[in-house]
């Protein structure tokens, strides 16, 4: 949140970004008094509510219509140190190493205290989904994937993605219907905090689609409602950025993050925000569908093509072998905006930059889609990009000239196979953008939401997305470092966080 932006302000701009209609009511509760209300059934919320029906009475109150929030898109990477899935493999680990791993890869900028907690527990969380029927793919856990790599293995995700995790706990969950220790409320949608005059929380204010409203009591109150990365307004007020692709969960609209606010808690975490490279969104109408995500991480795909900004000039190494690195570069260029260059040779010769695109339907995007442009000479792409013609052309000759005399290229880039000068010209236009919200609620090391002045909002907790996914990744993508705390904070809550007393 910005400076100048008041609680207040904040919560009308995001009332009105989010909305004020309700989703249908599901099966009539039983009973209004709980041991643990659970707003969101998702990667936090179903093992928060699985271990805290061991011990008392559990509702979930689910926005939508089934339960598993994102884990329907999620591709589920989780990592661990001291799994069964190492051990299988002969790997040794330890938590501290998995700790030291994540600080180096997101430079120190994950909480500390967030981050030991989710290390000291994370195998214990993987292990019971692996009692349960939780298998990875064959080849793991790797060192890393789509990001900066662990020193050791300890990465890892199912054959079907994040429904692998999901089909652990559905069982679990039946069987917690069953025994009448568990009640989901689906198509239900928390719209207020009960708080005593202490400040305490103390239920959930619920709504259906007529506006019919219910209150709920519970002990305690966890909010695992999933960030807001579908809520453009809130997404661009909390990081400072645009929310440039439509991509994450419809429903990931930051409602427990006013709740939050609204009970006394705060945020925090925006300023963690990262960009991931490369996807050529369907228009400028930002968020904008993407049309295709181009592997530009060099350990997937070599760069043929060279980065450019709205300048006309090369800003990084494209085959340079941290993603962190290209991705901090990419957030320091203008808009978030690069363009590929290359030319007819590159397209005919290279491994696809649009994943499954044929040479000829990029040609054809050019007359077509407002992201692809060319030339027959690099001053009229530049024109046509919409970048400083000159300084392509100067940019292209100089990478040319050291690639045609066998110099060192000027950014270090060492893939070099082909010089860009075959006619015609193109010029692919991508934006940075992400899936997952960075800001979210401030808890301490028991998970409790806590004022500006870290004291904690009485029988308030958080998990999952919405206590911003820099609380554990830090301000990089850092390999499992969402969905297994989501995982293990949950756990955590449900086993023995949380006051039945």
């Amino acid at each position: 949140m910005s400076a100048n932006t008041s609680r207040r302000e904040f919560l009308v701009g995001a009332g009105h970004a989010i909305g004020l209609s309700a989703l249908p009511f599901g099966a009539a509760v039983a009973a209004q008094d709980w041991d643990v209300i659970v707003v969101g059934g998702g990667t936090a919320g179903l093992p928060t509510a699985l271990f805290a029906a061991e011990r008392g009475r559990v509702l979930i109150i689910e926005k939508g219509p089934m339960l598993g929030g994102t884990l329907d898109r999620s591709t589920g990477q989780v990592a661990a140190a001291g799994t069964v899935f190492q051990q299988a493999k002969g790997i040794e680990d330890t938590p501290d190493a998995h700790y030291d791993d994540i600080m180096r890869i997101n430079d120190g900028t994950s909480d500390p205290v967030l981050t030991r907690l989710l290390v000291d527990n994370a195998a214990d969380s993987l292990n019971w989904l692996a009692q349960h029927g939780f298998e990875v793919l064959p080849e793991h856990p790797l060192t890393g994937h789509g990001h900066d790599h662990f020193r050791t293995a300890r990465y890892q995700w199912g054959p079907q993605n994040g429904w692998s995790i999901f089909n652990a706990m559905k069982p679990l969950v039946d069987l917690a219907i069953a025994k009448g220790r568990l009640q989901v409320q689906l198509n239900t949608r928390a719209v207020d905090l009960i708080q005593d005059g202490s400040g305490a929380v103390v239920g959930v204010v619920a709504a259906g689609p007529d506006g019919e409203r219910s209150d709920f009591r519970a002990r305690n109150v966890v909010l695992a409602s999933g960030g807001c990365a579908s809520n453009p307004h809130m997404y661009e007020e909390l990081h400072g950025v645009p929310l440039y692709c439509q991509i994450a969960h419809p429903n990931s609209q930051g409602d427990g993050l006013t709740l939050g606010l609204a009970a006394g808690g705060y945020l925090r975490g925006g300023e963690k925000y990262a960009t991931l490279l490369g996807a050529i969104l369907a228009n400028d109408h930002f968020p904008s569908p993407p049309s295709a995500i181009p592997p530009l991480n060099p350990n997937l795909r070599k760069p043929w093509e060279i980065l450019v900004n709205f300048r006309g000039e090369r800003f990084v190494r494209e085959d340079h072998p941290s993603i962190n690195h290209l991705e901090h570069a990419l957030a320091e260029q203008p808009g978030h905006r690069h363009w590929a260059i290359f030319d007819q040779a590159i397209l005919d010769t290279a491994p696809p930059l649009v994943p499954d695109w044929t040479a000829q339907q990029v040609m054809d995007a050019c007359d077509s889609h407002p992201m692809f442009s060319s030339a027959e000479n690099l001053r009229q792409l530049g024109v046509t990009a919409g970048l400083n013609p000159r300084q392509l052309v100067k940019t292209v000759d100089a990478y040319n000239d050291a690639l045609v005399n066998e110099r060192p290229d000027p950014f270090g880039l060492t893939h070099r196979p082909l010089p860009i000068a075959k006619p015609p010209y193109y010029a692919i236009r991508m934006h940075g953008w992400s899936l997952i919200s960075f800001a979210g609620l401030g808890v301490n090391g028991n998970l409790q939401a806590t004022t500006a002045e870290g004291k904690p909002v009485p029988n308030l907790y958080a998990a999952g997305e919405i206590i911003g996914a820099g609380a554990t990744s830090g301000a990089a993508y850092t390999n499992g470092m969402l969905v297994t705390p989501a995982l293990t904070f949950g756990r955590l809550l449900g086993q023995r966080i949380l006051d039945f007393s």
